[in-house]
């Protein structure tokens, strides 16, 4: 037998879920499928179990794709404020964590069951452990073949995400529905991740693994980020470093800035005139952790034995070189397994801007994750999954 129904959805995360409850709220017959035992298991473990839902200060500008301009239309129509309307009408709450960062106060789960209730109050269904074995396209029509029956469907959705953290069932599936209808994919890699080192970088972090900083980081291209940085066994982590990983490619560099928003040279001078007879390693102890101070012991520029009054000009010079622009190449990243989000995916040249229809293939949309727009950290990517959905379900 096959079901015959207005709207399929496949993926049953952020994006998938809200999708399928704004289009059965438009009177469509929706069904959501997932190969998953559970739903929105992104949703369950973000924000350390709290669920960082939204920023609010999310602009298109905080979001890394080929098509920087794409995500404007779908997040200038539906607002983190949006979202938080919507909390409301469900008696969540939230607060504001740095920068523009909202979490709900309930648990995560709490979100989890908003986007349940969303779904079937208007009588969409979902249904889980249920795998898709083909999917085809005649007479305007979409036929699904799955475990649990066949589906005729005049719309269907894509929002199975993209590859990050595959232990709570990440796949290809998206990338290999868009190729199937002719769609590009921009080549995908680990984003919001680790750096990780080998060598003596490797052993330098590993040494003074658990020490945290406030830096400036950026990488080769990109934006430079104001925030914590983590020391850590393998490498390099903490939301600065986080936030460089969406920009950072193989080979290329990543500069830190250990005195974010001071001018080094008058800090020095400054540290030389009220402490002369301290020796330069024991200053920078008095302003840096103390492990990472040893550690800058290790550079060739900075001569921690040297007391302040005796540093020369040019000495000066190199260590406020070294504070403000610490440059290194990493090895790599700890890849899918960390990552939290995917860089890359279906291109979005061929996908409207205004609903996600594809504009190769009628009746055909991608939302959330599995597209080219990847988001800061710190609640953007949810918020594309709920505006980019948003944008589908009117009119799919």
């Amino acid at each position: 037998m096959t079901r015959k129904i207005d709207v399929l959805v496949i993926g049953a995360g952020a994006a998938g879920l809200f999708c399928g409850a704004r289009a059965a709220a438009r009177g469509r017959s929706t069904v959501v499928l997932d190969h998953s035992k559970k739903p929105a298991e992104k949703v369950r473990i973000s924000g350390g179990g709290r669920c960082n839902f939204t920023n609010l200060h999310t602009d298109h500008k905080a979001f890394l794709s080929e098509n920087p301009h794409f995500a404007k239309s779908a997040l200038a129509r539906y607002s983190p404020w949006d979202f938080c309307t919507l909390m409301a009408e469900h008696d969540l709450t939230w607060h504001e964590k740095t920068l523009g960062q909202l979490f709900c106060d309930q648990k995560s789960t709490a979100v989890i069951q908003l986007l349940l209730d969303e779904l079937t109050n208007v009588g969409g269904e979902l249904h889980l452990e249920t795998s898709v074995s083909s999917v085809t396209f005649e007479d305007g029509r979409y036929h699904i073949e799955t475990s649990m029956g066949a589906f005729d469907a005049e719309s269907l959705v894509i929002a199975t995400g993209g590859l990050s953290i595959p232990k709570i069932g990440a796949t290809k599936f998206a990338y290999d529905i868009a190729r199937q209808f002719g769609h590009e994919i921009i080549p995908t890699r680990p984003a919001l991740v680790p750096l990780t080192f080998s060598g003596q970088l490797h052993d330098d972090f590993a040494a003074i693994s658990g020490v945290s900083v406030p830096v400036e980081m950026k990488a080769d291209r990109g934006p430079s980020f104001v925030e914590n940085l983590l020391f850590t066994h393998r490498g390099l982590s903490g939301p600065a470093v986080l936030q460089v990983s969406s920009y950072w490619h193989e080979t290329e560099t990543v500069e830190i800035d250990l005195l974010p928003g001071a001018d080094a040279i008058e800090a020095i001078n400054a540290f030389k005139t009220a402490s002369p007879k301290l020796t330069l390693g024991a200053c920078l102890a008095e302003h840096l952790p103390k492990r990472l101070a040893e550690m800058l012991g290790k550079q060739p520029n900075i001569p921690v034995d040297t007391r302040m009054a005796e540093l020369s000009k040019a000495q000066i010079d190199q260590i406020a070189q070294t504070l403000k622009a610490w440059r290194f190449t990493p090895t790599g990243t700890e890849g899918w397994r960390t990552a939290e989000v995917t860089a890359g995916g279906v291109d979005t040249q061929k996908i409207s801007s205004r609903n996600m229809e594809s504009k190769l293939q009628a009746g055909l949309y991608f939302i959330g994750e599995c597209v080219d727009v990847t988001g800061w950290l710190g609640g953007y990517n949810f918020q594309w999954a709920w505006a980019s959905a948003a944008a589908a379900a009117e009119t799919a």
